[in-house]
Parts: structure tokens; C-alpha cells; sequence
């Protein structure tokens, strides 16, 4: 008989990575013009990353499932219009767009990552991503910032054609463990943790990203809430010993 073990899946985009570098990229790259228009890098840069997740989500739930990097590519021009800018191609260049996107690959792991994931794997946790990311950049993040992260460990939507937060994304991790094995997912992204709550892991949920959980409309329960990504791990490894 297989001995029960405890592992933890992250989300790693948002969660364990920052997006500070990216917008920065778009600041050097295209801020003034943006100030032109009284838009800020962030809210250019926000705004953008999420109009691409929502067509990126819709082709998925839709059988059209894309890599995410072509549908970024493929809103920059419509984000700045409904931002405000009347002809944003008069305006800015792909070229420029291509610059932008180039800032994705230069995304830094957040503050206490390493001891977040030596916490857990000093409790017995056996730690596994889960990514809308091709691995090569994902795992790239790993690489720079100086951690060694296992690729077997690695879990990509694009080889299920499935993305989150569809409960059908998760199953691929959920394959991988025993009947008996505590299974977490953590994220600082709420609509990730609670649709892999709803999908069968335990929930851990961190505030670096978003701040506000918006439990109004999350009515899944969180196991363990924390505001840094090292109590987050400190608090998942004492409630899986309870």
C-alpha cells in the first residue's frame, strides 16, 4: 500500500512571479506615448494582460484553446482603443508590441519564493506547478532568479488543451497523486484557488497579487489565507499536520 503524502501545486504567474518587470518593459518602451493619453504603464499593461486572458479563456471553454503569447500579441492594438486611444496603430508600432511582449520573459520571482518552497518541501511536500505558460519561459523565471524548479513537476494547460480556471485543467494534476495524498493548489489569483477547490485540492490563498479576495462572489473555502508567500507555506504545512 502506497504511504500517503502531501503535495502543493502553485499557479506560478502572478503568484510566485511578479509583474513589476513587465510593466516597467512597457514604461521604457511606450510610456510617454501612453502619458500622452493620461495612461499609465500599469493600467496599460493590467488592463492588456487581462483582455488577453479573457479571449484566451474564451477560445479554450470554446475547443479553440491558443498558446497565450499570440493572443497578447493579438490585443494590443484593440486594448489601447478601449483605453482611449482613437487610433492606436497611427500611433504605435508592432514592433513596439513585440517590445512589450518581450518584457513578459523578464518577469522576476517575488521576495521569499526559495524559503516559501524549502518550508514546504521541509514539511514533506512535494511541490508541482500548474500554468496557462509554455515551460520554457516559465521555467525560465526559475532559472534567473537563482531556483532550481523539476520539469517533471511541471504541469501545462497547453498539453490538455484545457486552460484554467475550467475544472477540467486541473485533472491532470489531480491524476498524478494518490486517493489518500492531501492535495493544495495555491495561488494568489482567487478565481485559480477556488475553481482547483471546486475541482477537489484544499485551498491556500496569498493577497501579494490581488489584495482584495472579492469573497462575495468566491464562496470557496479557503484552508489558509496569508499576505506573503512565506507564512502562506508556514501556514499550509501547519494546517496538513493537523
Amino acid at each position: 500500500m502506497k504511504r500517503a503524502r502531501p503535495h502543493v501545486v502553485f499557479d506560478i504567474v502572478g503568484t510566485l512571479v511578479s509583474f513589476d518587470a513587465y510593466f516597467s518593459h512597457i514604461n521604457q518602451t511606450i510610456g510617454p506615448k501612453l502619458l500622452s493619453h493620461t495612461i499609465t504603464a500599469q493600467t496599460f499593461g493590467y488592463t492588456w494582460m487581462t483582455a488577453a486572458e479573457l479571449e484566451f479563456t474564451f477560445l479554450s471553454i470554446s475547443s479553440r484553446h491558443r498558446q497565450y503569447t499570440p493572443v497578447l500579441s493579438a490585443v494590443f492594438f484593440r486594448t489601447l482603443f478601449m483605453l482611449g486611444v482613437p487610433s492606436p496603430r497611427s500611433e504605435f508600432t508592432e514592433a513596439e508590441r513585440d517590445a512589450c511582449i518581450a518584457g513578459y520573459s523578464l518577469l522576476e520571482l517575488r521576495p521569499g519564493v526559495g524559503e516559501c518552497l524549502e518550508t514546504l518541501r521541509a514539511g514533506g511536500f512535494t511541490v508541482w506547478a500548474l500554468t496557462t505558460g509554455d515551460p520554457t519561459r516559465v521555467l525560465g523565471y526559475f532559472a534567473n532568479g537563482g531556483i532550481e524548479f523539476p520539469r517533471e513537476n511541471f504541469i501545462t494547460c497547453d498539453t490538455s488543451g484545457v486552460a484554467k480556471p475550467a475544472l477540467e485543467s486541473y485533472k491532470p494534476a489531480l491524476e498524478k497523486f494518490g486517493a489518500e495524498d492531501q492535495k493544495w493548489f495555491a495561488a494568489a489569483h482567487m478565481w485559480d484557488v477556488s475553481a482547483a477547490v471546486k475541482a477537489g485540492f484544499r485551498g491556500a490563498y496569498c493577497t501579494i497579487y490581488e489584495q482584495d479576495a472579492c469573497e462575495s462572489i468566491f464562496s470557496e473555502k479557503m484552508e489558509v489565507v496569508a499576505d506573503d508567500l512565506v507564512t502562506m507555506a508556514q501556514r499550509i504545512v501547519d494546517a496538513s499536520n493537523q
